[in-house]
């Protein structure tokens, strides 16, 4: 028999399943989209068994593509985003579509409850901020402008806990997306009951999913799960991480002198702690599986998938060139952008497609007539680094900050040599990537290697299964330049979100040039 993990990670925009031996060597991946849907401005989606029927498809495709024998896997177990939200009824049907954690519909709740003072003290109660795509404040959006929606619910769930819902019918979540929704106390490892209270939403309550260890079996597969995926029934499933912890795990993160990075749909940036930070407040805080750690997060939707949206919306030619070639149309993007590092490049580009420091909004600033394309995508892969450098700036100032020597790094970025370098040279330290390529469900491997008695705990899973294949170290001239663009972007984006919010308060629309 040989032993395989599978883990599923489902993402912002991709459904992955993901074929692992216990040496923690990815074997084979499958990948099917995740369909965003955007009903509102500010509004996105996704159809939860849409997501369901993806997964299924993955996991029969990478058996059949394999050759594995169902019964050689050991146990399985999903990952996904963190926040957003999954609303099912008593039977575990969907009320309503899943909300992604890039959703903005509750930014005026927040705001009010910012200037009522209810923000603070929810806070107070969940040790970090209140963001939009987080569960707890959607809950309230929905409790205000949806009640009837909450009438219907039964349960609440994360992305990782509705497909593991599908896959064994266990209802649970674990701390790591408890912190993340904005409904754990971190201080005491349990529900934020004062929170709800703070907030208006007490009625709520009873639909949170109970709270059970990472590192357990929380059920096994059904017969209709096994029917579905082509999964052996009662093949152990894993409780189980959200992805940005999985991506740390991954990543080997264990002491406080190593910085998690993950440049995904988010800016990620992940720090170890003995104690909740709260000076400065992390948007998330939540328990680490190993080492009895805190971990504190920033992240902000800000990140690579500013490229992926240039490449469906500028680059059809190279991705039908890249087609042809046999190659990504992101090799296109890195040979660009390696072609034109030499020569000076003035141009900012702001990643905020989807939010943005005091709601600037995304752009270019400083096109003129002799720019070329490599000079665009070169902005663009500048621009996501300085946003990352603008929130591990936060991150990293003040009394409870964490010190960092190195930075692992997670996410597109890291597949590319070019731009990871970038990231050494914006960000001022050392960045060191681990092997693999799909972290978040290599977390929940790793979690699954645990609960299945095959390491004794997270630090031998981490020994066995984790290896740093590539360092990079800053360079002084390319840093020196970044540095002097990266003042720049902070003076623009200021200058850009006061014009911006003017336009906005202004009730008459600009006129059309005569």
């Amino acid at each position: 028999m040989r032993e395989r993990l599978v883990g599923v990670d489902a993402g912002g925009t991709m459904t992955k399943v993901v074929l692992f031996d216990l040496e923690g060597n990815e074997l084979a991946c499958e990948r099917r989209p995740n369909v965003m849907l955007l009903p509102q401005d500010g509004w996105t989606e996704r159809d939860a068994d849409g997501m369901w029927r993806a997964t299924c498809e993955s996991v029969r495709a990478l058996l059949e593509k394999t050759g594995t024998d169902p019964a050689d896997i050991i146990a399985v177990t999903p990952s996904g985003y963190g926040g957003g939200i999954y609303l099912v009824d008593r039977d575990g049907v969907p009320v309503r579509n899943a909300l992604v954690s890039t959703d903005t519909r509750s930014i005026p709740l927040i705001d009010a409850w910012r200037r009522s003072g209810v923000a603070a003290e929810v806070q107070s109660h969940i040790q970090q901020q209140i963001w939009p795509g987080q569960s707890l404040a959607i809950m309230a959006w929905f409790q205000k402008n949806q009640p009837e929606v909450a009438a219907r619910t039964a349960h609440v769930l994360s992305c990782k806990d509705f497909l593991r819902l599908r896959l064994t019918g266990d209802i649970s979540t674990d701390p790591t997306d408890a912190g993340c929704a904005g409904i754990l106390n971190v201080n005491r490892g349990d529900v934020a009951h004062e929170a709800f209270k703070a907030a208006g939403i007490e009625n709520w309550l009873d639909k949170l999913a109970p709270i059970g260890g990472s590192t357990e079996i929380a059920g096994h597969i059904s017969a209709k799960a096994a029917a579905e995926t082509g999964l052996k029934a009662g093949t152990p499933v894993v409780r189980g991480v959200y992805d940005v912890v999985g991506c740390a795990l991954s990543s080997g993160v264990a002491t406080r002198d190593q910085l998690a990075a993950v440049a995904g749909t988010f800016s990620i940036h992940s720090t170890l702690h003995a104690r909740p930070a709260l000076d400065p407040l992390p948007h998330i805080q939540v328990p680490y599986p190993f080492g009895g750690h805190i971990m504190a997060t920033t992240a902000t939707p800000t990140s690579a998938s500013n490229l992926e949206w240039l490449c469906k919306t500028m680059l059809s030619a190279e991705a039908q060139r890249a087609l042809l070639e046999g190659r990504s149309v992101y090799d296109i993007c890195n040979d660009l952008v390696a072609a034109v590092l030499p020569r000076q490049n003035n141009i900012l580009f702001f990643p905020f497609l989807f939010d943005g420091p005091r709601g600037t909004p995304g752009g270019f600033l400083g096109l003129k007539a002799g720019a070329q394309l490599a000079d665009i995508v070169r902005a663009v892969y500048e621009g996501v680094v300085f946003a990352h450098r603008y929130d591990m700036d936060y991150l990293l100032t003040g009394p409870d900050a964490a010190k960092p020597g190195l930075i692992r790094l997670a996410g597109g970025p890291s597949r590319s040599v070019v731009w990871a370098q970038m990231f050494a040279d914006g960000l001022g330290l050392p960045v060191e990537i681990a092997n693999g390529s799909e972290f978040g469900a290599k977390g929940g491997a790793m979690c699954a290697a645990v609960a299945t008695g095959r390491y004794a705990d997270m630090g031998e899973a981490m020994a066995r299964m984790v290896k740093i294949e590539q360092r990079l170290e800053p360079h002084a001239d390319r840093a020196a330049i970044l540095e002097r663009k990266y003042r720049a972007y902070l003076r623009a984006i200021d200058a850009v979100a006061d014009v911006w919010s003017a336009s906005q308060d202004d009730p008459q629309p600009m006129a059309a040039a005569s």
